[in-house]
């Protein structure tokens, strides 16, 4: 059974034509009540067509409006109604900025696991794990968690180069060629330099992987591999501090996937730049 269907409405909530948007918006004002009703008093309530209750159940992966309910249903049983993120409060205490921000990381991570395909991940790992170059490229937030995929690949002795500003992006795309991939990461997916740098690592053959928010958008279109991690964040809390520890967790699920490929020989590149940069730690 799929999960996460909840959490699947809201994010694509924005994306959605005005009268499916008025069947999310319905389901997410009053997700427990919906599971008993027919598509006939949904319709009614959300003063739309029945066949807009059928379209939008399509939309969101079911078959039609009886299994979207049961996935609701799901939903509510599994997530108990804690899928909720704390904003900043003024003055919080130290005990309230432990639980909040621990709580909305956790939150952000088992919401993730709602919107990343295990299919897409196995392809994902595959391609890596086949590539002659690896590419990563991040703007912002974003480039936090390229620069920690390029600093794990190095270590286990990959080639990967990082890019951080379109200049440098441009740059490395322009000498990938079939034989190598390309991980793309925006959590808008809307990032200009990031869709301008995928496409020319397109253009020369490269395999193409993107790491976004849920739903469709620029960057995950132009890749052949669509990674998603989902996140509540509102702009308040710009940072992007739970979207990043989401990301961040998909990220070392790539990594411990192209390391497992070959576990000997991960061990032993592992050890070999451990006792490297031992040089630079002083021990009493």
């Amino acid at each position: 059974m799929l999960k996460g269907t909840l959490v699947r409405i809201e994010e694509l909530q924005s994306q959605l034509k005005p009268s499916e948007r008025k069947v999310a918006d319905y389901i997410l004002d009053h997700p427990a009540e919906i599971i008993t009703y027919s598509v006939q008093k949904l319709a009614s309530l959300a003063n739309v067509s029945e066949a807009t209750i059928v379209r939008f159940s399509r939309t969101m992966q079911c078959k039609g409006f009886q299994e979207l309910k049961l996935q609701i249903a799901y939903d509510l049983n599994a997530y108990n109604d804690k899928n909720s993120y704390d904003e900043i409060v003024v003055n919080e205490s130290a005990h309230s900025l432990i639980q909040s921000i621990s709580q909305n990381n956790m939150q952000s991570i088992q919401d993730t696991l709602s919107v990343l395909s295990e299919e897409e991940v196995d392809d994902a790992v595959g391609y890596l794990q086949q590539a002659r170059k690896i590419a990563v490229y991040g703007i912002g937030a974003s480039a936090v968690i390229a620069e920690d995929f390029r600093q794990k690949l190095t270590r286990i002795g990959r080639w990967c180069e990082a890019g951080f500003g379109f200049d440098s992006q441009a740059t490395i795309s322009a000498n990938l060629t079939d034989a190598d991939v390309v991980l793309g990461i925006s959590n808008s997916g809307q990032t200009e330099d990031i869709i301008q740098s995928l496409s020319i690592a397109k253009d020369n053959g490269a395999k193409v992987i993107s790491l976004t928010k849920f739903g469709k958008n620029p960057v995950s279109k132009l890749a052949d591999c669509n990674l998603f991690a989902r996140s509540l964040e509102s702009s308040i809390r710009s940072g992007a501090m739970s979207s990043r520890i989401s990301m961040l967790n998909v990220v070392d699920i790539l990594y411990i996937g192209i390391a497992s490929e070959n576990e000997d020989r991960t061990i032993q590149k592992l050890e070999r730049t451990r006792k490297a940069v031992r040089r630079s730690k002083r021990y009493r």
